[in-house]
């Protein structure tokens, strides 16, 4: 008897305890990951850790402070996009449009930025320590590595 109740609690526990992810917008974030279409969506504060977003259509979208640590945006467009405040730690940035977004005080820490074009982009205080950062204007100092 000692057993099962152990077994159940064991069990019941986690679940009780977890705290579930809460989305601000749930339909537009099923729509994002689904279709990799969003203009103009509002993700601001969302998780989307590890979200596979190649390709994706986020123009204009509000990022503001999304988790988006280890996404994969290689080749999306987030021209006019605001990720005011996002992590981006270990994302991949390959050949994505970020022309005239708001990044900043945006986490690139151990990001992968390759060929990405930032034109009329906002970037105060980036944090991109450790970052690798190819054929793209992003730098310390202003100056393009």
């Amino acid at each position: 008897m000692k057993r099962n109740i152990l077994s159940t609690l064991l069990i019941v526990t986690p679940l009780i305890l977890a705290s579930p992810v809460m989305a601000g917008n749930p339909a537009q974030v099923q729509k994002l990951l689904e279709t990799g279409q969003c203009k103009a969506c509002d993700l601001s504060n969302e998780d989307l850790r590890y979200a596979h977003l190649i390709g994706a259509d986020l123009r204009d979208a509000n990022l503001q402070g999304a988790n988006l640590t280890e996404a994969n945006l290689e080749g999306a467009d987030l021209t006019g996009a605001n990720l005011k405040g996002a992590d981006l730690t270990g994302a991949m940035v390959t050949n994505a449009s970020l022309n005239d977004a708001n990044l900043d005080n945006v986490n690139f820490t151990q990001a992968m930025i390759y060929d990405a074009d930032v034109t009329g982009a906002s970037m105060e205080n980036l944090n991109i320590t450790n970052a690798q950062i190819y054929n793209t204007g992003i730098g310390i100092g202003g100056e393009e590595p």
